[in-house]
């Protein structure tokens, strides 16, 4: 049964860290995709490579409607974590605009392409990888400090290839991904404190089983992913290097602690099914 007070707690402590974040959003990272990207300093000159990472986080953003819907509803009994749900969504949809604008500005693809990719896309529908509001929050720690380190290599990339439009664009995506990872990482803070053993042994689960939100649903996913993982995808030895590690670093949880709860919780399901 649901403690009362320990509920009204947490409500309070996601309410004013809900605050907290939009406050500093509007004074700090509020932009227009329509208004604040320099479209007229596209360069004719960009690899398709980089065309292809720019296509391809398009089309992962394209799933909003399933992220949101399905999302939203995990976390809906705490609404400061639920508020920010909707605020992550108005702000995903931004990056997904100013990219599909580019890839039509540049001439890299018609509109007609892009159009017939979105209703391929919507032909299919993203399925929640974990289904707790703790595992999904955590899911969300490391989903956006993946897309913040690819969104900042491919910066690099664009920057080095003279596009300075691409570049403002993953730069201004990379910019709300580490902003989301942080309020994540906040509200896994929370978690710990309430129950520490439970929360490292679903970190230790969401890790093992971690895969970002495009597997199997965004067409020729796998062609992408070739061309991705030689411009800057997270592979599974930078994902520890540049995300596990680091979040666990925020969070101050250290992988002893961490591999020692996933250990007596592996012992303890054992000794369940012995039982039964």
């Amino acid at each position: 049964m649901k403690d009362p007070t320990k509920h009204h707690e947490r409500q309070e402590r996601l309410y004013r860290m809900y605050k907290e974040f939009f406050d500093k959003a509007e004074r700090e990272r509020r932009w227009n995709p329509l208004r604040d990207v320099p479209y007229d300093r596209i360069s004719d000159n960009t690899p398709e490579s980089l065309i292809t990472v720019a296509e391809t986080f398009c089309a992962v953003e394209s799933f909003l409607p399933d992220y949101v819907s399905q999302g939203l509803n995990v976390v809906r009994p705490y609404f400061g974590q639920a508020w920010f749900s909707a605020n992550w969504a108005y702000e995903e949809s931004k990056h997904s605009l100013a990219l599909m604008e580019y890839l039509m500005r540049s001439g890299r693809r018609t509109p007609q392409q892009m159009f017939e990719l979105q209703n391929r896309l919507m032909e299919v529908s993203w399925k929640l990888p974990f289904h707790t509001a703790r595992q999904m929050t955590i899911y969300g720690c490391f989903q956006e400090m993946s897309t913040f380190v690819i969104y900042v290599k491919q910066e690099q990339r664009a920057k080095a290839a003279g596009d300075d439009c691409l570049a403002a664009i993953f730069r201004l995506n990379a910019r709300d991904e580490i902003a989301h990872c942080r309020f994540y990482e906040d509200v896994v803070k929370v978690l710990l404190d309430e129950d520490r053993h439970g929360t490292l042994v679903d970190i230790s689960h969401v890790a093992k089983n971690f895969e970002m939100p495009g597997v199997g649903i965004v067409p020729n996913y796998d062609d992408r992913i070739a061309v991705m993982r030689e411009e800057g995808k997270v592979d599974r030895a930078v994902f520890f290097q540049k995300v596990f590690f680091p979040v666990l670093k925020y969070l101050g949880v250290t992988r002893q602690e961490l591999q020692e709860a996933a250990w007596t919780e592996r012992d303890r399901i054992q000794c369940v099914s012995a039982a039964e």
